[in-house]
């Protein structure tokens, strides 16, 4: 089975699992567990800030940090279609009580000037506002890359008003790789930053959230407030500190693979690729076929590959580290035999 559904679907390597049964462990809670610890310093200095944090999930990531850098009664700016207002459960209303408020974007990256009009004046009516996200690489925006020009104004304006930013960074590494530039110069237009270990890089489980000693500090107990305080939790940043310093420089691998799915794929009669594939993320119009997204995932499934459907006529294919180019001249192959039996 060729599996495209996610990056997430990653196995752990062989070295990570070696890695996590010969683990050096203590209570983390404590601040005993000498992998976490090494885990989360790798991670800071890799990032270019003072401290990290391990925590179970980019979501609890991206969550915490709303909770740290806002009040109740506030409001967050993010682009419409960011995985923080599409895909967290309305988290930040549920747990730090403060409301969304959505620019629409341009393949993610939103106008600075929309963002800065967005900001709340003093008026009693107003909520005001507490922190503006960004999301880099960006999902539903095709994994397309946040440029470095638009996180500087972005940045610019909001220190210039005295509101933190906070990047959605799951997919990080694969905008540094794909720009050829240290993470840190992605990071650094941010005062926090949440990674991803578990998607492109490989891992079984965790993300890291970094930001400045206080910022952490104050994390560390949101962290605990909500349940994600872990014991003897080396065992799973063991293959994290793996993913984190051996498995980045293979994501231009999974890019390539991307590019060679769309191209395959755009020559197909039915079929059409709607985003700009610069990443590891191609994103299919299959409405040409006479299927929709749900009978074309199926389709799919039928002959060994594993799809999501992205909304209306859309299905969604990620390439990742267990598939090779042979799986993808597999997967371009498959998709024009359901085309041409459809169509």
């Amino acid at each position: 089975m060729i599996d495209l559904r996610s990056d997430t679907v990653t196995k752990p390597t062989e070295e990570m699992r070696m890695a996590a049964y010969k683990a050096e462990v203590g209570d983390d809670v404590y601040g005993e567990d000498p992998t976490v610890r090494k885990l989360e310093e790798t991670a800071a200095s890799l990032l270019g800030k003072e401290d990290a944090l391990f925590v179970t999930s980019g979501t609890q990531g991206n969550q915490i940090a709303i909770l740290v850098h806002c009040t109740p009664g506030q409001e967050v700016i993010l682009e419409e279609e960011s995985h923080i207002f599409y895909y967290e459960s309305a988290a930040a209303s549920a747990l730090a009580s403060v409301q969304t408020r959505t620019i629409p974007g341009i393949r993610g990256r939103m106008d600075p000037g929309k963002v800065e009009r967005a900001i709340r004046g003093e008026d009693i009516h107003y909520p005001e506002t507490g922190l503006i996200c960004i999301e880099n690489t960006h999902n539903r925006a095709g994994g397309a890359i946040i440029p470095l020009t638009n996180m500087n104004e972005i940045h610019t304006l909001a220190n210039k008003n005295n509101i933190p930013v906070h990047i959605d960074g799951a997919r990080l590494f694969n905008a540094s790789i794909a720009l050829g530039v240290p993470v840190s110069e992605l990071a650094k237009y941010s005062e926090s930053v949440q990674i991803c270990l578990s998607k492109g890089l490989g891992a079984p489980v965790g993300s890291l959230l970094a930001g400045n000693k206080a910022f952490i500090r104050r994390a560390r107990k949101w962290r605990k407030r909500l349940g994600g305080g872990m014991r003897q939790a080396g065992v799973i940043a063991a293959p994290g500190l793996i993913a984190l310093t051996k498995m980045p420089g293979r994501l231009g691998e999974d890019h390539e693979n991307a590019k060679r799915l769309a191209e395959g794929a755009s020559n197909i009669q039915g079929l059409s690729v709607v985003n700009k594939v610069e990443t590891n993320i191609v994103v299919i119009d299959i409405s040409g076929t006479g299927m929709d997204e749900y009978q074309f995932v199926e389709r799919l499934k039928e002959r060994g590959i594993l799809g999501g459907t992205f909304g209306e006529g859309l299905v969604r294919l990620v390439t990742n580290y267990d598939v090779s180019r042979d799986d993808i001249d597999s997967a371009v192959s498959h998709l024009h035999k359901i085309a041409r039996d459809e169509s």
